[in-house]
């Protein structure tokens, strides 16, 4: 059997793609050699995701140009939403001149990848059962994209997107991972289990979901990342790199950010005749041990290390000293902000006191 250029490229190589977002660029390319007017292609694929249904990669042939839109799930759950592709659709449409718009679903099954694309005019027939036969022929290609994008967006969920890279480009063993330097940040709720048995299940998930929301929301809009998260308690690192300084400024911010989202949550609460949800928040500036650890068949990717240990004791000292926010002297002598001497106190299991500071308005 006697294939195309195109064709042979989706059998052979296509599904060494880097991503979605250049296996429809290279195949419009491609149509377009083929002699298929093209001006513009769209394709969407399902993604197993906490908050995002679908995601969409459109597709300009005048430059190349490929951007991305996201269907958000209904509930906060990735199980229905954008199921008709409908951000491709409407993006087609919209631009194809006199309705010369194509699409198939590529695959079996109504949930399977939509691929269109926009024509200079109206397709012919001929045309339109070429753009066909490609759809047919990208059906393989597409589906491993789609298991890489699965287990990606799987182990980002759960690990945050640091921690699946390495996971993914690392062997699957214990003891593997690297020494980093990082701003780490500690946060608890405060007589979480008085909460849990007083209240039913579904209130306590609630409460978590909110705290967590407030903490791992603003980590993430300062550029950390969340690590764990340890019943009522959260770990987030902010990597250092080379620009110290930074880190520190950055996680400093999120708690800033953090404290402010939980003012409102409390708010929220009190309308609803629920009581407010106090917290400790600890940061310190040290070496972790960044990789896996486990048993030999049931592996963790965390951080481990003693500048786990002092964090998570700075922060058990926040009830007793009456704040929310204590930050160790390793970040206190980095960051740009103006910090709140508290002496130097002992920390449960750690040598060496440590010097503790805290924010002004804290």
């Amino acid at each position: 059997m006697q294939l195309s250029s195109t064709l042979t490229w989706l059998v052979d190589e296509a599904a060494g793609s880097p991503g979605a977002d250049r296996f429809l660029a290279e195949l419009g390319a491609r149509l377009i050699q083929d002699g298929i007017p093209l001006s513009g292609g769209a394709l969407t694929l399902s993604v197993p995701h906490p908050i995002i249904a679908r995601r969409t990669w459109l597709w300009r042939a005048e430059n190349g140009e490929v951007i991305e839109a996201v269907g958000f799930a209904p509930a906060g759950f990735g199980d229905g939403g954008d199921s008709s592709g409908d951000a491709g659709r409407r993006w087609l449409n919209g631009l194809a001149p006199g309705g010369a718009a194509h699409e198939d679903i590529v695959g079996a099954g109504e949930g399977g990848p939509l691929l269109g694309w926009i024509g200079s005019r109206r397709f012919t027939e001929a045309e339109a059962n070429r753009l066909r036969e490609a759809a047919r022929f990208a059906a393989a290609p597409l589906a491993a994209l789609s298991v890489r994008a699965t287990l990606s967006a799987a182990l980002e969920a759960y690990l945050g997107r640091r921690s699946a890279a390495r996971v993914l480009a690392g062997p699957l063993r214990r003891e593997v991972g690297e020494t980093i330097r990082a701003v780490l940040l500690y946060g608890d709720l405060r007589s979480f289990t008085a909460l849990s048995e007083a209240k039913p299940p579904a209130a306590v998930i609630a409460a978590l979901g909110g705290w967590f929301d407030c903490i791992g929301g603003a980590v993430h809009a300062f550029g950390g990342e969340v690590l764990k998260f340890i019943g009522d308690g959260v770990l987030a690192i902010f990597p250092v790199g080379d620009r110290p300084r930074d880190a520190c400024d950055a996680a400093l911010r999120a708690v800033v950010s953090a404290k402010a989202g939980m003012v409102h949550l409390d708010t929220t609460r009190r309308e609803q005749g629920l009581p407010p949800l106090s917290f400790g928040v600890a940061l310190h500036l040290g070496e972790i041990l960044w990789g896996n650890v486990g048993a030999a068949d049931r592996l963790d990717f965390t951080a481990i290390g003693p500048a786990v240990n002092l964090v998570s004791r700075l922060e058990g000292l926040c009830r007793p000293l009456g704040r929310t926010v204590l930050i160790s002297s390793t970040v206190a002598t980095e960051t740009r902000t103006a910090l709140v001497p508290l002496g130097t106190h002992a920390l449960r299991g750690i040598a060496t006191p440590c010097a503790v500071y805290t924010l002004p308005d804290d």
